[in-house]
């Protein structure tokens, strides 16, 4: 071993351990087990294996261990964005897709196609760019995998710029922030702008992290380390503190994930989220829905009746094999349809059929050495879609359906959760709309879903 470093030789990395022990030591706390004059024990922490710990010491450090679980924050109201939890209707056990008969496929296919029938399948191609990001795009130091993360982040500033949503006065909320380098750019789009904050919403801790990059005085940024099921943004200080109407925006933002932002911009921050003020909430929902125009700012002071809460959303959809019926805020439309939630256990594993014929492609972009971010990368939710397709598969499925055909019902099968998505964001007075945001070639998910505050639009009461 080096001077002052640990005499634990580590096998598995063929190099002596880095740590540095103890006066008088020869082994770092880690590794103190292998002290020969050392004849106490240590055993691995009950909270988490990974470390262990002296066990005379144990009791002193379960109160300061990094993984005992930690008080909940003020925002956190256990399952306010969950949805229904009647689950009776809900079968107990579910067939896996590649059980089915060929009968039982097709009768699905058929069900699928009856309901998509009369949509708008057929989306409209908006991609755009941002002049905040041109300078990253043309320099030659940033990667292939680093370039297509920046063209989905300027798609997308772009059509939040087309929808007025980049201005002062507003906090930007990125729900499944990972590193924060959507708010990033925002930020940077937003340069001589006042009066403007960001809450970077993820539940889980990160490497990497971009907000210390943030230097303006006129921008705060925010981690909220929770999960977006448990968030009620009423709760969140600074946004008691200053009533900015919010935008919520996310890059990737996992199946089910995004059905518990939409329910929770859309309904628990809308309305008050006090579980002992139910009654009075559908009419604050409806004045708080139709007063202000997504594109005005909120500099005035404002009450109750002509604050927006919200004033748009903009979330790159992702993964909908990863959807789940609890949390679905399209339930209404797959029961208007005729569909419950076995269809729609069905249909959210077809989804990742979409991708079908697509792993070459895949794996030529998940061995690029650049990737930008590790916690919310496109590449690793492209590669959970193929692992889903493959996993779903079966000989049956490949004597019946062709590749091109299996793809086609894919993305009919995300269109159909989407449509849902849709019509719950109009029942509640947005204008919403779907759009590929960038080329398939980008990102095999690239339909981007926006939505802003229709005053034309009132939204329907709350049974």
């Amino acid at each position: 071993p080096g001077p002052g470093r640990c005499a634990h030789f580590v096998l598995r990395k063929r190099r002596f351990c880095r740590m540095i022990p103890a006066p008088g030591r020869r082994f770092c706390g880690e590794h103190g087990h292998e002290e020969e004059q050392n004849d106490r024990k240590r055993i691995p922490c009950p909270l988490d294996p990974k470390h262990t710990v002296y066990e005379d010491q144990l009791q002193k450090h379960l109160k300061k261990c990094n993984s005992r679980e930690k008080p909940k924050p003020v925002y956190f109201v256990q399952d306010i964005n969950a949805g229904s939890k009647d689950v009776a209707e809900i079968p107990e056990k579910q067939v896996p897709l590649s059980s089915l008969s060929i009968e039982e496929l097709q009768n699905l296919i058929t069900k699928l196609k009856k309901a998509s029938n009369g949509l708008e399948l057929h989306l409209k191609e908006q991609i755009l760019s941002h002049q905040a990001l041109q300078e990253a795009l043309s320099d030659p130091k940033n990667g292939e995998s680093a370039f297509k993360h920046l063209k989905q982040q300027a798609s997308i500033l772009g059509n939040m710029e087309k929808l007025h949503l980049l201005g002062p006065g507003r906090c930007f909320v990125e729900f499944g922030a990972g590193r924060g380098k959507l708010s990033h750019w925002v930020d940077v789009a937003l340069e001589n702008v006042e009066s403007v904050q960001f809450l970077l919403v993820e539940r889980a801790t990160t490497r990497f992290k971009v907000d210390g990059k943030h230097k303006r005085r006129d921008s705060i940024f925010e981690r909220l380390q929770v999960d977006i099921q448990h968030l009620c943004l009423n709760k969140v200080p600074i946004l008691e503190k200053k009533k900015l109407p919010v935008v919520g925006i996310g890059k990737h933002l996992c199946g089910a994930a995004t059905d518990l932002a939409l329910r929770c911009l859309v309904e628990s921050y809308t309305t008050c989220c006090d579980g002992e003020d139910e009654e009075p909430a559908p009419k604050r929902c409806r004045a708080a829905q139709t007063e202000v125009a997504p594109h005005k700012s909120a500099s005035n002071e404002s009450t109750t009746e002509d604050h927006k809460p919200v004033a748009g959303i903009v979330i790159a959809l992702c993964c909908h094999h990863k959807c789940d019926w609890t949390h679905y805020v399209g339930r209404e439309f797959f029961k208007s349809v005729g569909l419950g939630p076995l269809e729609f256990h069905y249909f959210q594993r077809m989804s990742s059929w979409a991708t079908c014929g697509m792993q070459e492609t895949t794996s030529k972009a998940s061995t690029s050495e650049d990737s930008e971010d590790q916690t919310n990368d496109t590449e690793e939710h492209e590669q959970s879609l193929s692992r889903t397709a493959q996993q779903d598969s079966s000989d049956t499925l490949q004597g019946t359906l062709s590749v091109e055909e299996r793809k086609e019902i894919g993305c009919l099968c995300k269109r159909l959760i989407d449509h849902g998505r849709i019509e719950y964001l109009q029942q509640h007075g947005y204008k919403a709309a779907l759009q590929y945001y960038t080329e398939s070639a980008v990102s095999l998910e690239n339909v981007l879903l926006t939505a802003v505050p229709n005053p034309s639009l009132k939204p329907e009461p709350t049974i």
